[in-house]
């Protein structure tokens, strides 16, 4: 036996640096002396060991999986870069490392948390003071390792081992990935920390692909790309026998990369003798040669290395010897009795190639048949490397033997990861299942074959679709329908074709719940998919190549210039097929999308998709949150599949709510590494593979964490990956429009934009900054406000400050020299790079070292590349948190916006920005809030006010007394307003209208109080005016109330005659009523009309032409004459004012197009808006007037008359060319009093009602009668005075409930009222659906007419109809709540008053004066009304209280019985009705049409912020606008017409002609306009085209024909059609 100290290991590392355990187990094994319960023991010790590392490294999460979607959002720790950590940070300090391609990851200093920590000293072992000579230099040992925690350590494998044990299969692949990328060996044999039972990860190799080239026989360099796990190969296996000296890993290392750690050793930072989970772990990694001379191997070399003794581990050992090409062990000297003799000798006996390199041996190499021995004791490093070099190369040379990492899953006794995971077995049985159906098929068919939806019917629509947006100079409005019907066919197409039984099974295996298997099944399909297409694809990209240098020596070689078309036309052939040849997911989510448009298209299920199409963006949707990125341009089509992504965000809406994202995009030349800077900043897997280059734009989510949120205001980062610049791409179809479109699309979708810039090359710079400055530029003219980033990769030297600065310099000397002639293009006045956008020269541009570490493919990435992603990361996040990015669905709108505006030639113009829109909507929805709350408020305040007018409470009205009563609801108001553009999702595009909208909101609460005072003292005046009716009235009343109570004493032996008393009471009642008229003068019925001429011939002096006054039927109605021009006589030139025929007003190179009568659209406009103008400011006067109060008088008519006469002779004194004729006033006149005799009449008989005593009486017959009987019943003067009350409070009350319940009931409408809940816009899209469902052409002429008539009409209909609707569910209790409200109040007052005497020992006087002050504010009633009954006489307040307590409740059952939907209209006055409220509130808009086709600018607001806009045009023909020389009217619709290069405007005043698409130089109103081009198909207006063209043909006095005829493609449009597409626009 030898002694211990023999036995144990001489030095320690990563191949022998086993803890102290180890090495003790190591003893008793060779020397005999172990024991089982030693074993026990130490097994024991080292499980609690294993165990206690997981505790420290994960604490209390290591029992549980780490997700890959946890490691890949952003946190706070990943914006940092951690040289040294915490000890519980260790584990995600290192994936984020991992994550960046930073291979420095396994170099990670732990934090300790003692004093070195904070001082920044090192820890070092000390000997004590006053130590002599033998103690220094010779009490070597005296101080222990174990004293300076050197032992604690955790050693870097230990780390990544950690990692992989606990990561789930998914976080396992990602992590081994990037190993890979690293150049580090991975783990191919892994035993169970606690279980040791072996794992082959195949999995985790699955996505890994090798490249390397090789000259073949005849010295050509071959380039090869595999998959790791199908390349077949040589592989060479390292181990070692009990303790050696020399490190194994190291020794590796030298012979694949000296410069490179690819297997961790014991003298790399951070290694320790603390190593507890990599014994018995198998690691693998690839030589891959470059093809030169320099290459260490000729071919690809696969080297493995078992760590630990190779004796503890057999079952390693065995499968790595038996799969080997060459076995290498290295031993110290063989002992006779050592345990791994046998192994030994039979691997000496074995044919395979063996080299032993002994420790202890100083000789060199020797070679007895392919057994090789190499000493490696004193020898020099680097020529024990070639030697061994050189043994493997000869062994290699002679060896045909392969190894395929597949191949390793055949052993038993170890577990394959992929075969132990049911979803992930499941997941490639599916998978498989689908790469069946490619088997045997040609490569560039397949896409043709089974994606038959994305090839040439998408290709075809896309052009189509460009071309519908992009009509020729001379397109008429039946191409533009034609190519409508293109489109549609060739969606139909689509439609019909099949699907595939490849995509048959992908729906079918997304369309499953089981989520974990879906993610592998993708997984899966993806790397099947590689693998199909890799060899075949490779071998296009060689041929390409070679066509491509054939094509360039033919070229510069002049002889063989003839044959230059057909090699040219070959390598257009090749890269057609390579262009077919490329297959992945992104095709099979492509070809979803087009069956989904197809489908949504024709609004139908394909027959055999087995599921809704509804349900596929929901599957896109759930891949986007899993992870996948999402093909957002198709890069083949060029085109944007805008219905698809809408339907896919709406999904994610959906599943996550309607997040807040923040977008990065990137943009550079191809090539430039874009996609590999995005997967090392954020993890992510965009194709970065040669040939496998980034086509269109990819979309891909990260999640930002919860304690991330706070800080970065967003959810979510969206980030955009691009196909590169001035990419030639394959079929040479690349284009600087192409560019340019990207470039605007992606800058314009993005919060930031990256902007990658490869190399120093000026040109290739100043190209893509020309393109990028010009995007930004667009971005600046439609309001947008990106921001970038410019990144400048692959400069050699970044470490140079001057050399900076100078780059700096240039690149802001180009970006400002590039912004000038883009200004020129744009037509913009920028001068520098700054006016463009908000740009930090020394902050926003970042420089970047070169990727790789030296030369690929066994170059590791640069450890100065990552630092550099780190600090980019985090200047993005530091802009990012500045930043509120934008919701889901506002990307949504944003997308579709820069798309459409994109299809159209002209972006600036064409671009409709829906966010802006919908923010500025949401703001007007606001703004009728904030202006209700203040209307209705003063509504009740001049309620009040108006009570105790009438009841001579109040002399006089001033605003301050207004503006204070209307104070708290303001300050409501403000608060509001400020919570709004505060704390709304849209506040930075808010913050523009902010001030603007305050002032509105102070201008209209100003206006609130003028107006409320003026209407209030106008009430006073009417008060004082009537006030001699009033007194009549009353005296009248009080007259008949003396009679009822003397005529009782006459007849008291009558008493219970009730026959005799009623005649009695009759007679005497007839007889006041006659003495009461012949005092009185009598209140006639009205005739408006009659006076209305009278007046007119007054002032015609009896001249009044007979052909404007007929019949009442046959008054001439101005307000449904189409045309003025009959009306006016032009006072200047024709021309100005009249366009000639051989101009009209609208023209076309082909011919003209003009007005029927030929007056100018401004003119039509100018006199429309008087009309319509007159009409408003005359129902105004006429409420004035107050006629149910004051009476109807024939100075109301002359009054109205004299107004119109005024803003008639004003219009013709202003800047028009034309004077009215007599007629246009006279029909004025008429159609306005026309139009008011209703109101007027009705007021008038509410006046006569109250007024007229025969009316009045009969009334109250039976209110006498009932006074007369108690009288004869000798009630007390109490009662009888209790009842007269009740009787006098009637009609107050009465009128009190009607104003109350109409004004709770006109909120209540505005909320529940679907056409009133909103904005103007919302408004307006119900008008036109209720006019579809009526098909009234008259109505429908109105609205276009006179639209703001047409609101009001509208408004009230409405209102009828929820007032009828709604009447018993909703008008009835409000009613009765206001009674019983009513009722309390007085009865308190009746209590009160009652009090109130009784403490003041009063009378009746006193009682009355209390109870009438008490009800002023909610009753007209007052102790007027009472003045002339004689109740001194009553004394019992007790019984008047009960008295009027129980005929008070008669009362209000009477109002009650009596309210119905007739008398509530027809007992309100009129300007207390909901829809006069409604359409004083509604009507306060824009009311300017557009000078083309007549449509009403949609905007809430009087004077709003910008041009005037609605979101739907229509056929110019409906304004009488027709081809000059023909009766054909035009059926161009404006915003088709405005793309147009041919139709000219003849503006009035003007002789110019202006290009209708610069419609906006003809100034006036059509400067004041918005018409952005819309080639969508807006069905409303052409269904009411079609639907009505016999009326409008008689209307206009011409027809649809010739130039004008009606597409037929407007015919298929439905009135459901029509109707629907109301809410696509609104």
């Amino acid at each position: 036996m030898q002694p211990m100290g023999r036995c144990k290991m001489e030095a320690h590392g990563t191949d022998n640096t086993e803890m102290e355990d180890f090495n003790t187990q190591a003893d008793n094994k060779h020397c005999g002396t172990s024991g089982v319960s030693t074993d026990q023991h130490l097994h024991q010790e080292l499980l609690n060991k294993k165990e206690n590392l997981f505790h420290r490294l994960l604490k209390d999460k290591h029992h549980s999986k780490l997700r890959a979607a946890d490691v890949l959002q952003l946190t706070a720790h990943s914006l940092h870069s951690h040289e040294s950590c915490a000890e519980d940070e260790l584990i995600q300090t290192f994936i984020q490392k991992l994550l960046i391609m930073d291979y420095r990851a396994r170099c990670i200093k732990t934090k300790d948390n003692n004093e070195e920590a904070h001082n920044g000293q090192a820890s070092y072992n000390s000997i004590k003071e006053g130590a002599d000579f033998e103690d220094f230099f010779h009490n070597l040992g005296s101080v222990s390792n174990k004293e300076t925690g050197q032992s604690k350590k955790i050693h870097p494998m230990d780390v990544q081992m950690a990692v992989f044990h606990c990561a789930d299969s998914f976080l396992k692949q990602l992590m081994v990935t990037k190993l890979s990328q690293c150049q580090y060996a991975l783990p191919l044999l892994v035993p169970d920390p606690f279980t040791q039972q072996i794992e082959f990860p195949l999995w985790t190799f699955r996505q890994i692909n090798k490249s390397w080239k090789m000259r073949n026989i005849n010295n050509e360099i071959i380039s090869q790309t595999q998959p790791i796990d199908k390349a077949e190969t040589p592989m060479v296996f390292f181990f070692m026998i009990g303790s050696v000296s020399s490190s194994k890993s190291q020794l590796m290392n030298s012979l694949i990369n000296e410069k490179h750690n690819t297997f961790f050793h014991r003298n790399c930072s951070g290694s320790s003798k603390t190593r507890v989970l990599m014994d018995g772990v198998v690691e693998i990694t690839w030589f891959c040669p470059s093809g030169r001379e320099t290459d260490k191997f000729t071919e690809c070399v696969a080297f493995c290395n078992l760590h630990g003794d190779a004796g503890d581990h057999e079952k390693q050992l065995q499968i790595l010897t038996e799969m080997s090409s060459v076995n290498v062990v290295l031993l110290p000297q063989l002992q006779r009795n050592d345990r791994s003799r046998k192994k030994l000798q039979e691997l000496h006996k074995g044919s395979k190639p063996l080299i032993c390199l002994f420790t202890e041996d100083e000789s060199a190499v020797t070679v007895v048949k392919k057994k090789y021995r190499i000493g490696l004791k004193d020898r020099n490093q680097s020529e024990v490397s070639d030697e061994l070099r050189r043994a493997i190369k000869d062994c290699l040379s002679e060896s045909s033997s392969t190894f395929r990492l597949e191949d390793v899953s055949k052993h038993s006794d170890i577990r394959v990861d992929e075969e132990d995971d049911d979803d992930c077995r499941r997941g490639r049985e599916a998978a498989q299942q689908m790469m069946s159906l490619l088997e045997k098929k040609d490569l560039t068919e397949i896409k043709e074959s089974f994606l038959p939806h994305q090839g040439k019917l998408w290709h075809q629509w896309s052009q189509k679709n460009k071309e519908l947006h992009r009509p020729r100079a001379d397109e008429t409005e039946m191409e533009i329908s034609k190519k409508h019907s293109e489109t549609m066919k060739i969606r139909e197409q689509q439609h019909e074709s099949d699907i595939s039984e490849f995509m048959k099974l992908f729906l079918n295996q997304m369309n499953t719940d089981a989520k974990h298997k879906k993610m592998f099944f993708i997984k899966w399909l993806i790397i099947l998919l590689g693998e199909y297409i890799s060899a075949d694809l490779s071998a296009l990209h060689h041929k390409y190549n070679e066509k491509w240098s054939t094509v360039l020596q033919m070229k510069e070689n002049h002889d063989t210039f003839e044959q230059l078309p057909a090699e040219q036309t070959e390598l257009e052939r090749i890269s057609e097929d390579l262009q077919a040849a490329t297959f992945g997911l992104e095709h099979i989510m492509r070809e979803i999308g087009q069956i989904y448009e197809s489908c949504s298209s024709v609004n139908e299920n394909k027959k055999d998709l087995q599921i809704p199409f509804s349900s596929l963006p929901s599957l896109a949707a759930e891949m986007m949150i899993s992870g996948f990125p999402l093909e957002l341009m198709d890069g083949d089509a060029a085109h944007v599949p805008v219905i698809w992504i809408s339907a896919v965000l709406d999904q994610l809406i959906q599943k996550l709510g309607d997040q807040r994202v923040f977008v990065l995009s990137v943009l550079g030349i191809q090539s430039s590494g874009k996609s590999t800077m995005l997967n090392a900043m954020f993890g992510l897997q965009f194709a970065v593979s040669a040939g496998r280059c980034t086509r269109g734009a990819f979309m891909q989510l990260i999640r930002v964490s919860d304690e991330m949120k706070p800080q970065m205001n967003f959810d979510y980062i969206l980030v955009v990956d691009t196909e590169g610049l001035r990419a030639l791409e394959l079929a040479g179809r690349s284009t600087r429009d192409h560019d340019n479109e990207l470039a605007t699309f992606v800058v314009g979708i993005a919060n930031m934009t990256l902007i990658n810039i490869f190399g120093e090359n000026p040109s290739e710079m100043q190209d893509i900054l020309q393109i990028v400055v010009q995007a930004f530029m667009r971005m600046k003219k439609v309001r947008l406000n990106p921001s970038c980033v410019f990144v400048h990769q692959n400069v050699s030297d970044i470490t140079a400050g001057e050399k900076n600065m100078e780059g700096r310099r240039r690149l802001l000397e180009k970006l400002d020299e590039m912004t000038e002639l883009a200004a020129e293009e744009e037509d913009c006045d920028a001068e520098c790079f700054s006016d463009v956008i908000r740009f930090d020269v020394q902050n926003d541009v970042k420089y970047f070292a070169q990727l790789w570490e030296g030369s690929p493919p066994m170059a590791p990435p640069n450890p100065i590349y990552c630092e550099n992603i780190q600090e980019l990361k985090k200047t993005i996040m530091s802009h990012a948190s500045k930043s509120h990015g934008m919701m889901l669905k506002d990307l949504k709108d944003r997308i579709k916006d820069l798309w459409e505006a994109l299809l159209n030639e002209r972006f600036v113009f064409s671009f409709r920005n829906s966010l802006e829109i919908s923010a500025y909507r949401k703001l007007e929805t606001e703004y009728s809030e904030w202006s209700w709350s203040l209307r209705s408020a003063m509504m009740e305040t001049e309620n009040e006010l108006h009570n105790k007018i009438e009841n001579e409470a109040v002399r006089e009205v001033e605003e301050i007394d207004l503006q204070r009563e209307l104070m708290e609801t303001s300050e409501d108001v403000e608060k509001s307003m400020s919570e709004f553009f505060e704390k709304d999702k849209d506040k930075d595009i808010l913050i523009q209208w902010k001030t603007s909208f305050e002032t509105k909101i102070k201008e209209l609460q100003e206006n609130i109080v003028r107006e409320t005072k003026r209407k209030l003292n106008g009430i006073l005046q009417q008060r004082d005016l009537r006030k001699k009716i009033d007194d009549q009235r009353t005296h009248h009343e009080n007259t008949l109330y003396e009679k009822s109570k003397e005529l009782p004493l006459k007849l008291k032996d009558k008493a219970n005659d009730e026959e005799t008393l009623k005649k009695e009471f009759d007679l005497c009642l007839e007889q006041s009523v006659d003495e009461i008229i012949s005092d009185t003068l009598p209140i006639n019925d009205i005739d408006i009309m009659r006076d209305v001429i009278k007046i007119l011939s007054d002032i015609y002096e009896g001249d009044l032409p007979a052909d404007r006054i007929k019949e009442d039927s046959e008054y001439i109605n101005i307000f449904t004459v189409w045309s003025f021009f009959d009306y006016v006589i032009f006072t200047k030139s024709t021309k100005k004012g009249v366009k000639e025929s051989k101009k009209g007003a609208f023209g076309t190179k082909k011919g003209a197009l003009g007005i029927i009568q030929t007056l100018s659209p401004e003119n039509e406009a100018q006199i429309r808006s008087l009309v319509s103008d007159v009409v408003q400011q005359t129902d105004t006067m006429i409420q004035s007037f107050n006629i149910s109060k004051m009476g109807y008088k024939i100075s109301c008519i002359q009054k109205l008359i004299d107004y119109i006469n005024k803003r008639v002779t004003e219009h013709e004194e202003g800047p028009v060319k034309y004077e009215f004729k007599d007629e246009f006033f006279i029909d004025l006149v008429v159609s306005i009093c026309k139009r008011a005799n209703k109101m007027i009449t009705d007021q008038h008989r509410l006046f006569r009602e109250t007024n007229d005593p025969v009316i009045y009486v009969e009334k109250k017959r039976e209110e006498y009668y009932s006074i007369f009987k108690k009288y004869c019943n000798e009630a007390p003067s109490a009662a009888v005075f209790g009842e007269i009350i009740c009787q006098k409070l009637k009609e107050p009350i009465e009128q009190s409930v009607y104003k109350k319940t109409a004004r709770d009931l006109t909120y209540e409408i505005m909320k529940n009222c679907e056409s009133l809940n909103g904005n103007r816009l919302n408004l307006e899209k119900h008008i036109l659906k209720t006019l579809a469902e009526e098909e009234d052409f008259v109505k429908y002429m109105d609205y276009l007419n006179y639209p703001r008539l047409h609101f009001k009409s509208f408004i009230r209909d409405e209102v009828s109809r929820y007032i009828t609707d709604k009447f018993s569910l909703s008008v009835l209790p409000k009613m009765e709540k206001n009674i019983k409200f009513l009722q309390q109040k007085i009865m308190k007052a009746a209590h009160e008053s009652t009090e109130h005497v009784q403490v003041n020992s009063g009378d009746v006087v006193l009682w009355l004066k209390s109870f009438t002050q008490q009800l002023s504010d909610v009753l007209i009633f007052s102790e007027k009304d009472l003045s002339g009954e004689k109740h001194h006489d009553v004394d019992d307040f007790n019984l008047l209280e009960d008295v009027i307590k129980k005929d008070l409740t008669a009362i209000m059952s009477d109002i009650s019985n009596s309210f119905n939907t007739d008398t509530f209209p027809l007992k309100l006055d009129r300007k207390f009705r909901p829809h006069e409220i409604l359409t004083d509130h509604f009507c306060q808009c824009c009311w300017v049409q557009c000078p083309f086709c007549g449509a009403t600018c949609t905007y809430t607001i009087e004077n709003h912020h910008g041009d005037h806009s609605t979101p739907f045009h229509r056929s110019i023909g409906l304004n009488g606008i027709y081809f000059s020389d023909t009766s054909n009217l035009s059926t161009h619709i404006c915003t088709s017409a405005v793309a147009s290069s041919i139709l000219y405007i003849c503006p009035s005043d003007s002789d110019d002609e202006v290009p209708w698409r610069e419609y906006r130089r003809a100034g006036g109103v059509y400067a004041d306009w918005s018409i952005t081009p819309d080639l969508s198909e807006l069905p409303y207006w052409k269904w009411f085209v079609c639907r009505f063209q016999e009326d409008l043909e008689k209307h206009h006095k011409k027809t649809f024909e010739g130039q004008g005829k009606i597409p037929d493609e407007w015919k298929k449009y439905s009135k459901l059609d029509a109707i629907e597409s109301l809410n696509n626009y609104i």
